[in-house]
């Protein structure tokens, strides 16, 4: 996949996606780098540990996070896309479900969309993506965690995700697929959604896996935000071993020592990697 005029060979190898929140409030590091110079910052020295792809995004979505026009999310995001594209040579996502950000912050400069509704929140999304011809992630999400039968809902509503993307012109090796750790999901859904990556993969698209400093981890070893780093890293190893082709993080070096140790366990002897049901 082509992603900011950068080859990602999601077969062999799971990418490191660096978070950037330009927002006051995000659950982890809001504040910390809203103002420009703050950011540019973090992006170089997530480049020097080694990020080989951002995501930008202007508004929190945390629980109970408080909502965002678009023209002041993209009045965040713009000015800091435009600047690390002037100043860095790395593929950015924006992280919107607003066709508006959207279409703004692809003019800024911006290589890929990240929608965490999954094309079901503004009906123009779908179509501003395809017509732009850039890749997308696409997360599964609800308002609430209504499931009948968990996985087979969580399937179904990708079907129905995927169905949108293509039916607006979204061609197939521009998807990738986002479990969506956290978003309309109980404790013990996210566990067995992470635990049953495989099952998600056999769609036939790549897979990012973000579960970064989130309250499935807090939960779990009793941690406040600043102190599941830990915990983090086994949600990536676990993403290598099942097959997802990127992982979405806080902290970078980490990480990707992470993802090197465990693909060079997996690759011992000159073994192929094993990347789940994955087929692109």
């Amino acid at each position: 996949m082509n992603i900011g005029g950068r080859e990602f060979d999601l077969k062999n190898h799971t990418y490191v996606m660096g978070i950037l929140n330009v927002t006051p409030d995000s659950f982890s590091d809001g504040g910390k780098y809203s103002r420009l110079d703050d950011a540019l910052f973090h992006v170089e020295e997530m480049i020097r540990q080694g990020v080989e792809l951002l995501d930008i995004g202007g508004e929190s979505t945390r629980p109970g996070y408080t909502f965002v026009s678009a023209e002041e999310e993209t009045e965040r995001v713009v000015p800091v896309i435009e600047a690390v594209k002037h100043r860095f040579d790395v593929p950015v996502s924006l992280d919107t479900y607003k066709a508006e950000v959207a279409k703004a912050g692809l003019g800024a400069g911006a290589d890929m969309i990240n929608d965490i509704w999954g094309l079901k929140y503004d009906p123009d999304m779908a179509g501003m993506i395809a017509k732009a011809g850039v890749p997308c992630v696409l997360m599964h999400n609800r308002k609430e965690a209504a499931y009948h039968h968990f996985m087979k809902d969580v399937i179904l509503d990708l079907k129905e995700t995927i169905r949108i993307a293509k039916s607006s012109g979204i061609a197939d090796d521009k998807i990738i697929l986002d479990p969506g750790i956290g978003f309309g999901k109980t404790y013990e859904q996210n566990l067995k959604m992470i635990q049953s990556l495989d099952e998600l993969l056999g769609l036939g698209y790549p897979m990012l896996l973000g579960c970064s400093r989130k309250s499935v981890i807090g939960l779990t070893l009793d941690l406040p935000a600043a102190e599941r780093m830990e915990g983090t890293l086994v949600t990536t190893v676990f993403a290598v071993l099942k097959g997802c082709s990127f992982v979405r993080v806080h902290d970078i070096r980490e990480n990707v020592r992470a993802v090197k140790m465990a693909e060079a366990i997996l690759l011992a002897e000159g073994a192929p990697l094993p990347r789940g049901k994955f087929c692109l």
